[in-house]
């Protein structure tokens, strides 16, 4: 059966649009239709059904959606396995999470290299979305993320936790802080309701960001209050660049390690997960 199948039908469930799925895969309507009769003959059942209401799977259709997850995810292990084959006996794709990159990154993989010597890494940083949507089309075997979506073909577990302190180069106290002089941090969709909870009057600020890095850039240039990661807080508190606002309680962001239901109790994935948990705890 080939992949292209698979995938034409996967992100037709999630269209409901011939047209729509046409135009995300750079194909034109009718090749999407042929393929999709393609995998219908193959199975031997209707997998959707057209009307003017639009495109809506079948029973079929339904029931098949687990197992062609599960194909395409399959196919990318194996497409993967046969490209790197080589000097190592595996390789593994691991997705971490932006603001955890610059502290946690470098001891983490130095210390997967001496714990499995025989595994090639590739390591993409980015944001929890991306990692959720790569882990469950099989682009990637593992991440380390803030956010869960809680797909029903991948398992998550909290490994940990970080901490956001508040810091400024205008004031000391939070009294002081003033919104036109804030930048608001939105780390995670956990990570804005504490905020908004603690501080609701910080919370419509007119500059806003998801990465450490770019809110300290912010602060260097136009100043003001932020939220950011604890050992950035400390550095830039032991040079005199900031101050540590006062009477605010740090915010804490949740760590989780997220793989495919199928590899949960993988050697790799479990020394992977469990070097990464040893450095929360010990912190950066």
């Amino acid at each position: 059966m080939q992949i292209e199948l698979i995938e034409t039908y996967l992100d037709l469930m999630e269209t409901r649009s011939f047209n729509r799925t046409a135009e995300r895969l750079n194909l034109t309507q009718s090749t999407v239709s042929h393929r999709v009769k393609a995998l219908e003959a193959t199975l031997g059942r209707p997998l959707f059904t057209r009307n003017k209401g639009g495109t809506q799977p079948t029973a079929a259709g339904l029931r098949f959606l687990d197992h062609a997850k599960a194909l395409q995810h399959q196919w990318h292990e194996a497409a993967r396995a046969v490209e790197t084959a080589g000097a190592y006996e595996r390789s593994m794709r691991i997705g971490l999470q932006h603001d955890l990159a610059a502290h946690y990154a470098g001891d983490w993989l130095a210390a997967v290299r001496r714990e499995l010597p025989g595994t090639s890494i590739y390591v993409e940083i980015d944001y929890s979305s991306q990692m959720n949507r790569d882990l469950g089309a099989g682009d990637l075997d593992l991440a380390i993320l803030y956010t869960p979506h809680h797909l029903p073909d991948l398992h998550y577990e909290r490994i940990g936790e970080v901490d956001y302190e508040m810091v400024s180069n205008r004031v000391t106290r939070i009294e002081d802080v003033q919104p036109e002089h804030y930048i608001q941090a939105v780390y995670s969709p956990s990570f804005d309701r504490l905020h908004r909870q603690a501080l609701p009057q910080l919370s419509t600020a007119p500059i806003a960001s998801g990465e450490t890095t770019a809110i300290l850039a912010l602060l260097a240039k136009l100043g003001g209050s932020a939220f950011v990661m604890a050992p950035d807080a400390r550095r830039l508190l032991r040079t005199g660049a900031v101050s540590r606002v006062a009477g605010v309680e740090p915010i804490p962001q949740t760590v989780y390690a997220a793989v495919n239901v199928r590899t949960r109790h993988a050697h790799q994935h479990r020394r992977i997960v469990s070097i990464m948990q040893t450095l929360l705890a010990a912190g950066p």
